[in-house]
């Protein structure tokens, strides 16, 4: 073949016939319909998929995504709030001896025990504990009923634990409490209704404040934790 001379360099002509000639009209409709075409039954404008072309995520998604933009549900779920709920078993249920089966209830539904103490509770402690009832025509004797013997006290950790340990516990009054709940199965009336349990993740870690002192509380990983939760 015969030699071109570039910038004074002779090059072989062989070179220029990898590249056919093109305009730059033709190489820009051909890029624009590339781009155009669908590469998948998805929407472009799916919420799984990201691109460099799609609009950020609002602040308000998960802000821990890998670099490339994989959405991964995973991340989102690790992200869920894990909460603390005070239980305690009250002066009828150390005196009916039912402590262990109201532990093994929580241990079995996979709650994590964090803390765990039998305790004699004072008159002062127990109109901390309860001073949202205090107008109440009972008060008096509920405190009397708290102070009357000794106490388990008990700190649970885990997503939800607060809403599910009510479930567990079963309603105010054991009359109306489910069969399978701590009071249905064990209690029959309010004023001697074995446990009391937190009812909002504020008043779980107030209450626990209350009722433990920090080198009381044990953090630690339970070996069953891989099977509680992917």
């Amino acid at each position: 073949m015969q030699g071109v001379t570039v910038l004074g360099a002779n090059v072989s002509s062989s070179l220029f016939l990898l590249s056919p000639p093109t305009n730059a009209t033709t190489t820009t409709t051909r890029a624009t319909r590339l781009h155009q075409q669908p590469l998948t039954a998805f929407p472009s404008k799916s919420h799984l998929f990201y691109s460099s072309t799609s609009p950020p995520f609002p602040k308000t998604r998960c802000t821990n995504q890998s670099t490339n933009g994989t959405f991964l549900p995973h991340v989102i779920a690790s992200l869920e709030q894990v909460d603390q709920s005070y239980i305690m078993v009250k002066p009828d249920g150390v005196q009916r001896g039912l402590v262990g089966e109201i532990i093994t209830r929580f241990e079995k539904k996979g709650f994590k025990l964090t803390g765990l103490k039998l305790f004699q509770c004072s008159k002062d402690l127990a109109e901390e504990h309860y001073k949202d009832l205090k107008g109440k025509s009972f008060f008096p004797k509920l405190i009397d009923y708290i102070t009357s013997g000794p106490v388990v006290c008990m700190a649970w950790e885990g997503v939800g634990v607060v809403a599910s340990a009510r479930k567990l516990i079963g309603s105010t009054d054991p009359l109306k409490a489910e069969p399978g709940t701590i009071r249905g199965d064990f209690a029959v009336q309010t004023g001697r209704n074995i446990v009391h349990g937190s009812d909002s993740p504020e008043n779980g870690k107030r209450e626990i404040g209350l009722w433990f002192n920090e080198a009381e509380i044990v953090q630690w990983t339970p070996a069953q934790a891989a099977w509680l939760r992917e």
